[in-house]
C-alpha cells in the first residue's frame, strides 16, 4: 500500500526549526532522527554531515538549506507526544542541533521548465523568497530531489565532476555562465588546481565537438609562466620564447606608450612627454598605404617634419618661451637647422625655401648667441629672441610648407597605433629629440635601456623586428581564424627574461582584448567572437599595486590591463580564467569581477580572508572546510552554479595533465617507481649548456674571408648568459 503525501513527508522528518534569520536557520533534531545513516529517504545516505542538503516545506516549495555546523547543546528534556512524564526531574538533556545556510528554493517543475520537457519533477531557483518560521518541519531530501538540486537548470552541457554528498549527482556547467563572466580557480599547490583548469578546457572542447560534429570554432589562449601546459593539449599551438616550436613574437611596435613608459621607468616631467612625442613621430614615418621611398614619400616626410617644427615654434611664441626659456629655444632652433641642412636636397623643388629657413635661423642664432668660461668650461647660452627674428624664420617656413602641400595638423597615427618601426631607429630618433630639447642628460638612461634590450639576443628573438610578423598574421596565429584546427593556443612564458616578462604579458593580453573590441564594432550585427584567456599563476601578473605610484612599474601596468579586461571583457566576448595559489596577492578589482569560483584547498589565513570578502555572509562557513579539502575536491559557487556544490572533479588522463606533479625524490633515489618499474634520471649537461649559452654549431662550409684590416667580431654576449 503506497503512502499518502503527508505520510511520506512525515516519514522523512528529522527535526524542527527553532531559529530563523536571513543567513542562518537553526534546527533542533528529533530524538529518533538518524545519527549516522538515514534509511527513510528512499536509499541509505550518511546523515548528519557537513554540507548535507535538507529541505523545509514552504509556500513556494521547499527551502533548501546546506548544513554548516553540528552540535550537542544542553537543553530541557523534550516533551514526547502522547506521553505524560509525571514525576520526572527536569535535568539538562543533550539535544542535537544543526545550522543551515539557506541557499535556494526547490519548486515543482513545469512541463516546459527544461528544453527536453519535464526532465526533472523539481527545479532549483537561486535565493529564498519565503523563509520558514519557528516550528516548521525539516526533511531529508529523497535521492531524486538531491539529483534535482544539483542537476536541474538550463544549458548544463559540460560535466566537470560529481557531488559526493548529493547521491553522486553529476555536476555540469553552462559554458556561457562559467566563461562569460570570468572564473577564478583558487587553491594551494598540489590541490589539483592546474588539472582542473586543463580539464575545463578539454571537457568543454569535447562537448562542443560532439554537439557540432566537427572541430569546434572555439578559442582558448593560455598564458603559461611555468611551461606546464605545452603537452596537455593535442594539436595545440605552442609559442615559446626560446625559438622551439613556434617562436613567441611581441614586437616593440606593438607596445603602447604606457607600456613603453613602464618598461623604461620614464619620469613624468621630461621623459614621458618626449617619449610619447618620439613614438608619434616614429610611427608617423611609416605610411601603411604607400611604403615606397620615391619622391612623393620624401615630400610627405618633409611636409610632416616642417609642419611639426612650425607648430612647435608657434607654441613657444604663444607661451612666451622665446623670452623665459630662450636658451632651450635657441638649442632647438640649432637642432632644426642641422636637420634641415641634411634634408635640404631631399626634395629639389623646395631646396630654395629650405635654404632660406636655414639662413634666417643662422641669423637669429648669431644675433642672440653668447658664451663665457667658467671653471675651464665654455658655457653657451642665448639671449631673448625678438619678434623680428621669429617673423623672419616663420615666413620661409610657411613658404616651404605651401610648396610641399600645406601644413599638416596632427595628421597621421597616434602614439599607440600599432604601426611597424625599427627599434634602433626609435632609439636614434629619441636621441635626436633630446638634443633638440637640450635634455640629453635626462634621456640617456632611456636610450641605454632600448639599446641594451636590442643587444640581448634572447630579448631580441621576442621583441625584435621581424618582417614576416604582421599584425594580421599575429592575431590569426594567437586568436585563430574561423576555420582553425587548433582551438587552443599556449603561450609559454617560462624562458622570457624577467626584465620584459610583465610587459610582454601585458601586450599580449591587451592586443587580444583590443582586437576583439574592433571585431565587434566592425560587425553590423554587433556580435562578438567568444574567446577565453587563461592566466596561470595569476598572482604574479595580476598583483595588487598602489594607485598613488607616480612611476608605475611594468607589473602595475600588466595588472591594469587585466583589470580592464575584467571590467569590460564580457562586453566584447573575452572571458577570463584566473588560476592562483595566493588570492590575497591578487588585484581586488579583478577578483571582484569574477562571478564564478572553484575553491580548492586553501590553508593560509590571509588567503582565506581574501576569499571570504568575495562570498556572501551566509556562505562564509564554507571557508572552515577549505583547509581540509582533499585533492581534486573543490567548491563550485557563484554565477555558474545555483548553489554551492562540493564537487569531486573529474580525473584528467595522465597524458593530458599539466606538468605540475610533485618531484618524485624517492623514485630517483632508489631507481624504482611505486609499481616497481625502473626509473633512470640523467641528462647531457653539455647539450643543455650549449642551448643555455646560445651556442650554434659551426656550418660545414668554410667561413667567408674577411679583409686583413678587419676582424670578425662575434655577436655580443648577453650579460646574463653564464659564459
Amino acid at each position: 500500500m503506497s503512502l499518502s503525501p503527508i505520510e511520506e513527508v512525515q516519514g522523512r522528518r528529522i527535526g524542527t526549526v527553532e531559529f530563523v534569520s536571513p543567513d542562518e536557520i537553526k534546527v533542533s533534531l528529533d530524538l529518533d532522527a538518524p545519527d549516522s545513516t538515514a534509511l527513510n529517504a528512499g536509499s541509505p545516505s550518511s546523515f548528519p554531515r557537513i554540507n548535507n542538503y535538507l529541505l523545509i516545506p514552504g509556500e513556494d516549495g521547499f527551502v533548501v538549506g546546506q548544513v554548516e555546523w553540528l552540535a550537542v547543546e544542553r537543553s530541557p528534556f523534550p516533551k514526547r507526544k502522547g506521553l505524560q512524564d509525571f514525576g520526572l526531574v527536569d535535568l539538562p538533556f543533550p539535544q542535537r542541533k544543526l545550522s543551515l545556510n539557506p541557499v535556494g528554493t526547490l519548486t515543482q517543475a513545469a512541463t516546459s521548465s527544461t528544453k527536453s520537457g519535464a526532465q526533472f519533477p523539481f527545479s532549483l531557483k537561486r535565493g529564498v523568497y519565503s523563509f520558514p518560521t519557528i516550528g516548521d518541519p525539516v526533511l531529508l531530501p529523497t535521492d531524486e530531489q538531491l539529483h534535482n538540486i544539483v542537476e536541474s537548470g538550463e544549458n548544463r552541457r559540460v560535466l566537470i565532476g560529481h557531488a559526493p554528498l548529493a547521491g553522486n549527482a553529476e555536476v555540469k556547467i553552462d559554458p556561457d555562465r562559467l566563461f562569460g563572466r570570468h572564473l577564478a580557480v583558487l587553491g594551494n599547490t598540489g590541490s589539483g588546481k592546474s588539472c582542473t583548469v586543463a580539464g575545463l578546457v578539454q571537457w568543454s572542447l569535447e562537448e562542443a565537438k560532439n554537439a557540432a560534429g566537427q572541430q569546434p570554432n572555439a578559442r582558448f589562449i593560455i598564458l603559461d609562466p611555468n611551461g606546464e601546459y605545452t603537452k596537455a593539449f593535442k594539436n595545440a599551438k605552442v609559442f615559446k620564447g626560446d625559438g622551439q616550436d613556434q617562436q613567441l613574437k611581441v614586437p616593440l611596435w606593438f607596445w603602447n606608450s604606457e607600456e613603453w613608459c613602464s618598461f623604461m621607468q620614464a619620469s613624468g616631467r621630461s621623459q614621458r612627454p618626449l617619449l610619447r612625442r618620439a613614438l608619434r613621430e616614429i610611427r608617423a614615418g611609416v605610411d601603411p598605404l604607400n611604403e615606397d621611398t620615391g619622391e612623393d614619400a620624401q615630400k610627405q616626410r618633409l611636409r610632416r617634419y616642417l609642419s611639426s617644427q612650425l607648430i612647435s615654434i608657434r607654441k613657444d611664441i604663444r607661451s612666451n618661451a622665446i623670452k623665459t626659456d630662450e636658451t632651450k629655444f635657441g638649442f632647438r632652433l640649432r637642432a632644426i637647422k642641422d636637420d634641415l641642412t641634411v634634408r635640404k636636397d631631399e626634395v629639389p623643388d623646395c631646396a630654395q625655401e629650405v635654404g632660406e629657413i636655414i639662413k634666417k635661423i643662422e641669423e637669429a642664432l648669431t644675433a642672440t648667441f653668447n658664451s663665457f668660461v667658467k671653471d675651464g668650461r665654455t658655457i653657451e647660452y642665448y639671449r631673448a629672441f625678438t619678434e623680428n627674428h621669429l617673423t623672419a624664420i616663420t615666413t620661409p617656413f610657411n613658404a616651404a610648407i605651401a610648396k610641399v602641400g600645406g601644413i599638416v595638423y596632427h595628421e597621421g597615427p597616434g602614439e599607440n597605433t600599432p604601426l611597424p618601426f625599427d627599434g634602433a631607429d626609435f632609439a636614434d630618433h629619441l636621441e635626436v629629440l633630446a638634443e633638440q630639447e637640450n635634455v640629453s642628460q635626462f634621456v640617456d638612461t632611456l636610450i641605454i635601456r632600448i639599446r641594451t634590450m636590442l643587444a640581448d639576443s634572447q630579448m631580441r628573438k621576442i621583441v625584435g623586428d621581424s618582417k614576416d610578423c604582421t599584425l594580421d598574421t599575429w592575431l590569426e596565429g594567437y586568436i585563430g581564424s574561423s576555420n582553425s584546427d587548433d582551438p587552443v593556443s599556449v603561450v609559454d612564458l617560462s624562458l622570457i627574461p624577467s626584465e620584459i616578462i610583465h610587459v610582454v604579458t601585458a601586450v599580449i593580453a591587451r592586443m587580444i582584448f583590443e582586437a576583439l573590441q574592433r571585431y565587434r564594432l566592425q560587425r553590423p550585427d554587433g556580435k562578438t567572437l567568444p574567446t577565453v584567456l587563461v592566466m596561470e599563476e595569476a598572482h604574479v601578473f595580476i598583483r595588487r599595486y598602489k594607485d598613488d605610484d607616480e612611476q608605475p612599474s611594468s607589473a602595475a601596468t600588466c595588472c591594469r590591463v587585466f583589470e580592464r579586461i575584467a571590467r569590460e571583457g564580457r562586453k566584447f566576448g573575452l572571458g577570463l580564467v584566473l588560476s592562483s595559489q595566493r588570492p590575497s596577492e591578487l588585484s581586488p578589482t579583478v577578483l571582484s569581477q569574477c562571478n564564478s569560483f572553484l575553491l580548492h584547498r586553501i590553508s593560509n589565513d590571509k588567503d582565506q580572508e581574501a576569499v571570504s570578502k568575495l562570498l556572501p555572509d551566509h556562505l562564509r562557513g564554507i571557508l572552515r572546510e577549505l583547509p581540509v579539502l582533499p585533492t581534486r575536491h573543490a567548491f563550485l559557487l557563484g554565477w555558474a552554479s545555483e548553489l554551492p556544490i562540493l564537487t569531486h572533479i573529474r580525473e584528467v588522463p595522465k597524458l593530458q595533465q599539466p606538468q605540475s606533479d610533485d618531484p618524485d625524490f624517492w623514485a630517483v633515489w632508489t631507481g624504482k617507481d611505486g609499481s616497481g618499474d625502473a626509473v633512470e634520471r640523467s641528462t647531457d649537461w653539455k647539450k643543455l649548456v650549449e642551448g643555455w649559452q646560445g651556442k650554434i654549431a659551426a656550418p660545414e662550409s668554410e667561413p667567408a674571408e674577411t679583409p686583413d684590416n678587419q676582424s670578425a667580431s662575434p655577436t655580443p654576449a648577453d650579460e646574463d648568459i653564464p659564459f
